[in-house]
């Protein structure tokens, strides 16, 4: 079992292991592919929870949820059991140098993106984690489905960017592994919830929101120099929309629209190189709030902001 949940009527429904490996697999290489890291993102999928095949995992989730008892008590609850040092150990040893980009994804696929080596993470490091063999050691690979265990991926492409893109090229597989965890989960636990997880507007009529949303404001606003100065910083960023894809940057004090700026930069870059998405990536959970709400009241639900691990 992956996962287990009991219905209204006290029925147990359990969640094939194997099922959730090939479908996060899927989900994963989806949302990896306009990147061009399908094959690393399904690997990944394939091995985020080998850990779970372990005696010690299947009798902890029975337990723990209550499967096993008449009556579950938080207080009876065994010790979580580790379940992502497993397949991240098995990424090394299959792939060499070229796993332990995997091990980081799998090792952290819970937690958030594990460090290598540090002080301050002691023994949650990787280079930690990659040393406890017995995880590995504890699974039945004669109960895995060599679809799973050998399926024959070998990935060949690199990361855009080459060295300088190794850490976000990183964290986009990062992303596609764990929103495809999520999701899967989510569609076994509540699948009226994930239902509706689709149904987001393209980018092009939210450009239609901004601009109206950006009128409004403009002709309720006092012609002041300040506002003079915003639409003037408004306007070059939608001038430099057209430009090919790469590193931009806007230095504006503060007070000088940047927020607003940027988005209307973004969207219309987004439509001009065809780009699907505008992920922004902001310091402090304080201003990632402030600034969600902003584009919220321009958006409505299309804004999704995340909970930080």
């Amino acid at each position: 079992m992956a996962h287990v949940r009991k219905d209204d009527d006290g029925v147990w429904h359990k969640h094939s292991l194997e099922e959730h490996l090939r479908e996060v697999s899927r989900l994963a290489g989806e949302f990896a592919q306009p990147f061009n890291s399908a094959e690393w993102a399904t690997l990944a999928g394939l091995w985020h929870d080998l850990g779970k095949y372990s005696a010690r995992f299947q009798i902890y989730i029975k337990s723990a949820s209550g499967y096993d008892r008449q009556d579950a008590h938080i207080e009876g609850l065994p010790g979580r059991v580790n379940h992502s040092s497993a397949g991240a150990i098995y990424a090394c040893e299959r792939m060499g140098a070229k796993g332990r980009f995997l091990a980081y994804l799998i090792a952290g696929h819970h937690a958030g993106l594990p460090d290598w080596f540090s002080i301050e993470t002691g023994a949650a490091a990787l280079a930690y984690r990659l040393e406890a063999k017995e995880h590995l050691a504890e699974l039945p690979f004669s109960i895995i489905p060599s679809a799973i265990s050998n399926p024959g991926i070998t990935p060949s492409s690199k990361p855009p960017g080459g060295a300088t893109g190794l850490a976000l090229w990183l964290r986009m597989l990062f992303s596609c592994l764990v929103d495809a965890d999520f999701l899967d989960t989510e569609m076994f636990m509540s699948a009226e919830k994930a239902a509706t997880r689709a149904g987001y507007r393209p980018l092009g009529s939210l450009m239609a929101d901004f601009n109206n949303h950006m009128l409004i404001k403009t002709s309720q606003a006092d012609l002041t120099q300040v506002n003079v100065i915003r639409n003037q910083i408004l306007r070059q960023c939608r001038d430099k929309a057209v430009l090919p894809s790469g590193i931009f940057s806007l230095s504006v004090p503060t007070g000088g629209g940047k927020t607003l700026a940027s988005m209307a930069f973004a969207l219309e870059h987004a439509r001009y190189q065809n780009k699907q998405r505008v992920i922004y990536v902001i310091p402090y959970t304080s201003i990632i709030e402030q600034t969600a709400g902003i584009f919220r009241e321009i958006f409505g639900e299309n804004v999704v902001e995340p909970t930080p691990i």
